[in-house]
């Protein structure tokens, strides 16, 4: 009787590998794109269904306009557009930072987004997207 031969999986790091460099190439035509193309003139970009629909801002409202702006240089008009997204920006580079600090020292990493902040993050896009629809808050508004 035969032994049945060994199946041959790619390497874990190689997977890895592949799969970062396909989502770094996949922001890169993201954001080439949004520098390329103005948001406020082309109109192509998606539509927000809930401003359409109730004409008060969604979280996500001027994200598209605020990384244009971020791409440009322009930091003041980002965060005028929406300050959240430029604040996640920021916590995503920095917690990045941290992870790649944490692997190039052999620290052992957590989880990324650990399941406990879920709920505050929650309640401040909650609040974010409640004072930016207050007439007291508008220049959170995009």
């Amino acid at each position: 009787m035969n032994p049945v031969p060994p199946k041959i999986h790619p390497s874990r790091q190689r997977t890895t590998i592949l799969l970062l460099a396909a989502a770094g190439a996949g922001l890169a035509g993201v954001a080439a794109t949004i520098f390329f193309l103005n948001p406020a003139t082309h109109h192509f970009y998606p539509v927000c269904q809930f401003h359409r629909l109730t004409g008060l801002n969604c979280p996500g409202c001027g994200a598209t306009r605020s990384a244009y702006a971020l791409l440009h240089g322009e930091w003041r008009a980002a965060v005028r557009d929406n300050a959240l997204f430029v604040a996640g920006l920021v916590w995503l580079a920095l917690r990045g930072g941290w992870f790649a600090l944490n692997r190039w020292r052999g620290r052992a990493n957590g989880d990324f987004f650990p399941a406990k902040w879920f709920w505050p993050l929650a309640a401040l896009t909650l609040a974010f997207t409640v004072l930016r629809n207050l007439s007291a808050c508008a220049f959170l508004s995009p």
